[in-house]
């Protein structure tokens, strides 16, 4: 072999190693993404913290869903009563008109004017028109029993409706106690004040139930954010963040640890582009501050369960309270989802 082919045998061999490890990036770019979560922040459950918020969540939401029900329903009873009352106030004096002057005289039926005419060419004239007032007079009676009947229907209705509001109330209150219970072994219950104080944008509502509860969901849609899944109303809620513009580095699903991330029903959002850091600036705590200030303003259309930000954790039924878990969430803002 020459030299000069011994040269161009080199020069193609090195380009063809240069090619290929050129393409193995882009190979591996086709393969599955490893969970984008570097340092992800450490969670030490509290012993059956998780299972307390998730069912008092649950309850707690189902309740409030029972009871705007319910008083958007007693809403509508409550004019029915009025109209059925004020008609009844108009048809009153009518029809006690038209029973006194019955009970002096005596109705006056079509044989009564044919014997009292003293023209027989305008009897049936004048025993139409007889019949045709009792006719309305008879009607103004129904109508006032009908009246009365509505009212005393929607009079039984509302105090139905009083008493589901009752019940859904003292459910309420017995989840706000049993979830202050399960947070006071993070913290206490010295409420926090103060911390959130922007003013957050208008989330769009995620599905619900045809009774506005929030229906159970599974695992099945695919983690923006990792190689795993999250629910459906998780990722309506990662959407709507995102939609209003916080677009720093985030993570939800999380193969192991205590709480939602496994179960594709929580997301960590950091503070930072990429990666998990304690604030350090005000920009950073501004961030975090917006955010959760968002995530809690918009808890009833996104289906929050809690959120855990800088110390302190927000509940819907105890608003928010002092927090002290392994992770402070300096770094972020935890978001668990019903």
């Amino acid at each position: 072999m020459t030299a000069a082919r011994r040269r161009w045998l080199a020069t193609a061999l090195a380009l063809v190693a240069a090619a290929t490890v050129a393409v193995l990036p882009s190979a591996a770019a086709g393969a599955p993404n490893p969970t984008p979560t570097p340092a992800a922040p450490k969670e030490k459950e509290v012993p059956l913290l998780g299972d307390v918020l998730a069912s008092t969540g649950k309850q707690y939401a189902k309740a409030k869903a029972v009871l705007d029900k319910s008083r958007q329903k007693q809403l509508q009873l409550d004019l029915q009563l009025q109209q059925a009352e004020r008609r009844i106030e108009e048809l009153r004096p009518q029809v006690t008109q038209f029973a006194t002057e019955s009970y002096r005289s005596g109705r006056i039926t079509a044989m009564a004017a044919m014997l009292n005419a003293s023209d027989p060419n305008g009897f049936l004239e004048r025993a139409t028109a007889l019949e045709r007032i009792n006719q309305y007079n008879a009607g103004r009676l129904q109508e006032l029993v009908n009246a009365e009947e509505q009212a005393a229907t929607a009079k039984a209705a509302i105090d139905a409706e009083v008493a589901t509001q009752k019940a859904a109330a003292d459910s309420i209150a017995k989840q706000r106690s049993t979830a202050e219970k399960a947070l006071n072994q993070v913290g206490g219950l010295a409420l926090t004040g103060g911390d959130v104080v922007a003013t957050s944008p208008k989330a769009r509502q995620a599905p619900r139930a045809a009774d506005g509860s929030w229906p159970d969901e599974s695992c099945n849609q695919e983690d923006p954010t990792t190689s795993g899944c999250i629910t459906p109303r998780t990722l309506h809620a990662y959407k709507e963040v995102k939609r209003v513009g916080f677009n720093r580095f985030v993570g939800c699903y999380r193969s192991g640890g205590p709480y939602e991330h496994p179960k594709g029903r929580a997301c960590d959002w950091s503070l930072r582009k990429s990666g998990f850091a304690s604030a350090s600036n005000r920009d950073e705590k501004m961030y975090g501050n917006n955010l959760a200030a968002f995530l809690v303003r918009n808890a009833d259309q996104l289906g929050i369960l809690y959120v855990i930000w800088y110390k302190k954790i927000w509940f819907p039924a105890t608003g928010w309270k002092s927090y002290s878990g392994e992770s402070d969430h300096t770094d972020h803002v935890h978001m668990s989802m019903l």
